[in-house]
Formats: structure tokens, C-alpha cells, sequence
């Protein structure tokens, strides 16, 4: 059942709306690096468009959400409250375009053997989003469920940086990677990672608002 109706509901439909596209951003960066490693660069420069096209989609929506809240939606104690999560959840899509960006512009030769562990790196931070994502949705109906959702995503976030620590190592123990390969592979897992750390960083804002709201 919704805690709130009126222009509150509204707020919520945007909210969702620009969960979906974060959320679509992240797909795009995924099939971006898919096809990065499969050889295919000319087709990974179209996903760099749409994640960028989507990222400003996103941003779109986090204004509108803002516009919103300050013509009246919810009491002006909890206006700066959704206002900060828009934000944060709208630094999760800044983070995978940065991240897109840097592989395009890069170029690094990918290890045969390390495809499939970006690809892994990159599902978990999708894992950790889709934690966020409910969790965010659960705000106006299950206020529990919102915070045991916020550490769910949490967790996920801590499982994503083990990933990228063990896909680190293996690149700077390789032989096979240069040394400047090998920096310019630590920029692009780093940025990776970033995705799931601003998912972890709106979920401490769902926290947040949850144990307010229960007093």
C-alpha cells in the first residue's frame, strides 16, 4: 500500500521512471564492453553514444524530480531528502558514461584470458543497482523492506569491490599486459567499480530516509 498520494505519487512515478533509465545506461555500458571485447570497436562506439544519450535522459529526469519537489511535493523537511537521492542515484549513470568514455578513448588491448572477468565485474555492479532500484521503490510502500534492501546493497557493493580487487591483481601480475596497459586497465576497473560504489552511496540514502520516516 502507497504511504503517500497526490503530487508525493507523482514524484514516485518519476523516481521510477528515472530508476529505468539508470538502469538502462548500465545495460548499454554492459553491451558496450561485451562488444569491446569481442573485437568489435566500431559497434562499441554506438553503445557509447547510447549510454550517453541515456545518461542525459537521466539527468533530464533528475531536474524534473527536483522541479517538482520545490513546487510543493512533500513537507520542505523531506524536499532536500529526495532531492539528494535523485542526485545520487543520477551519479550512478554519470559513473557508467565516464566509464564508457574511458575504454573508447583508450583503446587497451584486452588479455584473452579477462573478457569474461570484466563482463563479471560488470554483472555485479548491474547486481548491486538492481538491489538499489527495489530498494528505492520500496520507499513509498514498505519502509522495512527499504532498509533491509539498502544493506542488501550493500552487500552487493562489497561483492563488486572483491571482483575488481581480484581482476586487479590479475592484471598487474600478468606478463603479458605492459606497464601502461596495465595502468590504463586499473583506471577502467576502478571506474567500473565506481558504478556500484554510487549505488551503495544512494542506498545509504534510502537508509537514511527509511529510519526517519520510522522515527
Amino acid at each position: 500500500m502507497a504511504l503517500f498520494g497526490g503530487k508525493e505519487s507523482d514524484v514516485f512515478d518519476a523516481i521510477e521512471e528515472h530508476l529505468k533509465v539508470v538502469e538502462e545506461t548500465i545495460k548499454a555500458f554492459r553491451e558496450l564492453v561485451a562488444t569491446y571485447i569481442d573485437g568489435n570497436l566500431e559497434e562499441a562506439k554506438k553503445y557509447e553514444e547510447l549510454v550517453g544519450d541515456l545518461e542525459t535522459k537521466a539527468d533530464g529526469l533528475r531536474r524534473s524530480i527536483e522541479m517538482m519537489l520545490y513546487e510543493g511535493a512533500f513537507l520542505p523537511a523531506n524536499r532536500g531528502d529526495y532531492a539528494r537521492l535523485s542526485e545520487l542515484i543520477d551519479q550512478v549513470a554519470d559513473a557508467a558514461e565516464s566509464a564508457a568514455h574511458t575504454i573508447i578513448l583508450a583503446k587497451p588491448k584486452i588479455p584473452a584470458d579477462m573478457g569474461k572477468d570484466v563482463l563479471t565485474l560488470v554483472d555485479s555492479t548491474m547486481e548491486t543497482y538492481g538491489k538499489l532500484r527495489k530498494s528505492v521503490e520500496a520507499l513509498n510502500t514498505d519502509v522495512d523492506m527499504a532498509m533491509k534492501l539498502a544493506k542488501e546493497t550493500e552487500d552487493a557493493e562489497e561483492r563488486a569491490d572483491e571482483v575488481e580487487y581480484r581482476l586487479k591483481k590479475a592484471v598487474f601480475d600478468s606478463e603479458d599486459v605492459t606497464t601502461y596497459a596495465k595502468l590504463i586497465w586499473n583506471q577502467i576497473l576502478t571506474k567500473i567499480g565506481d558504478i556500484a560504489d554510487r549505488a551503495e552511496d544512494a542506498s545509504d540514502q534510502v537508509l537514511l530516509m527509511s529510519v526517519k520516516r520510522r522515527g
